[in-house]
């Protein structure tokens, strides 16, 4: 276990260095660190705006590029998950959508973003994009109502998501 914030640069530089002294090598990363605001554009601040950016951008960034240039230095490849959300390609009225670092995160896996020129050195990324899943993000919203923007009419748990990341 790492102490600090993802938002942070040495906090990135201290999970990728326990990980290595503990496992011997980094072959996964998963990106699913995040933070959410659940309140209309309008309402959201300056304070808002960098929370959200240093902890779902800026700790993206930080664990990709030193989960790259461990995999590359290991020469056996590896697969980055970038844990996101469905509503990035299909917005719904009325959700409150986390905003451009959800787009950074799907483009990591849709566009092979951070992995392009990766790829040939076995790198793979990928993005997992789970509609509503039942995390305490969801504590105070209406169970009911998100069940009926779900196609098979229930929330996914958090298992759904662990299971489709080990594929």
């Amino acid at each position: 276990m790492v102490d600090g914030s993802i938002a942070e640069a040495p906090t990135a530089a201290k999970i990728v260095e326990v990980a290595k002294n503990k496992f011997g090598s980094i072959d996964v990363l998963v990106n699913n660190a995040g933070i959410y605001f659940s309140k209309p554009f309008t309402d959201y601040t300056i304070d808002d705006l960098r929370s959200l950016t240093s902890v779902n951008i800026e700790g993206f960034l930080f664990m990709s590029q030193l989960a790259i240039k461990q995999m590359l230095a290991q020469e056996t490849g590896g697969s980055i998950v970038n844990i996101t959300t469905t509503l990035v390609g299909h917005p719904i009225a009325g959700i409150k959508l986390r905003g451009s670092d959800d787009h950074e995160r799907w483009s990591g896996g849709r566009h092979a973003k951070p992995g392009d020129g990766y790829v040939k050195q076995g790198i793979r990324v990928n993005a997992v994009a789970p509609g509503i899943v039942d995390t305490p993000m969801h504590k105070n919203d209406p169970k009911e109502f998100l069940k009926t923007l779900q196609p098979m009419g229930q929330i996914s748990e958090v298992k759904d998501i662990v299971d489709a990341s080990s594929i």
